[in-house]
């Protein structure tokens, strides 16, 4: 089984530590969720593992699949299979889903491998369909203009095309009305396999009564502790 492993990771922001010494074993096939309040650290951790650059890890390790990914670019953590789910996803005007989408999934193919349209339209649509996005979405620039609700289902639809191994879902149910959040839920839940791990950020109990995860971890401040799921949810 693959493993995301986060060895005893200290990190700090400027000269504030804001992770110190979390240590979490996250094997693929299963869902997990951290649930802490704002400050805790939670998205920090997210931002850690996809690579973002404002972070210093000062001490410890993150492995995926047995190698350290700290000293790798975004997108080579990205083609190895880790997706980042923004809770702001960035606007790109100019950009159509269609387009970003495909450059994207075309990205992840071995080199010289070229991506067939037809076959690519035929599963963006099935995904699509699952994740009820109106297909004239297709030609709207990525995010540009879209309600909360729309956003995420465009970063669940980005996870759904690009099938990662590890998907990262940060503050997923941020913004969203109750309707909103069961369908992008129900995206969720829909991709959940053997080959497929996800931590689930949140500060909302709600979103457990609609994603539920095999392993719950609690994050305060500089600490966090394992609960077992009927804990935290009966």
């Amino acid at each position: 089984m693959k493993h995301l492993q986060i060895q005893d990771l200290h990190v700090s922001i400027g000269d504030r530590e804001i992770l110190r010494g979390l240590t979490l074993d996250l094997p693929t096939g299963q869902v997990h969720a951290i649930m802490g309040p704002n400050g805790s650290g939670k998205s920090t951790l997210a931002k850690v593992i996809a690579g973002h650059p404002d972070y210093s890890v000062t001490s410890g390790d993150v492995l995926f699949e047995g190698e350290s990914i700290l000293e790798m670019e975004p997108d080579e953590r990205a083609r190895k299979g880790i997706f980042l789910a923004f809770q702001y996803p960035s606007e790109i005007p100019g950009v159509s889903i269609a387009n970003f989408l495909r450059a994207a999934v075309q990205a992840r193919l071995p080199e010289g491998e070229e991506l067939e349209a037809t076959e690519y339209y035929a599963q963006l649509y099935e995904k699509m369909d699952l994740l009820e996005v109106p297909r004239n979405f297709t030609s709207r620039s990525v995010n540009e203009g879209f309600s909360g609700g729309e956003k995420k289902r465009c970063e669940i639809l980005q996870m759904a095309m690009l099938k990662p191994t590890f998907a990262l879902l940060d503050e997923t149910d941020s913004g969203l009305d109750i309707d909103a959040l069961k369908i992008v839920s129900h995206g969720v839940n829909s991709l959940r396999g053997p080959d497929t791990g996800m931590l689930v950020i949140t500060h909302y109990q709600r979103l457990l009564n609609y994603i539920v995860p095999d392993v719950v971890h609690v994050m305060v401040r500089s600490w966090h502790t394992n609960w077992n799921l009927r804990d935290m949810i009966g």
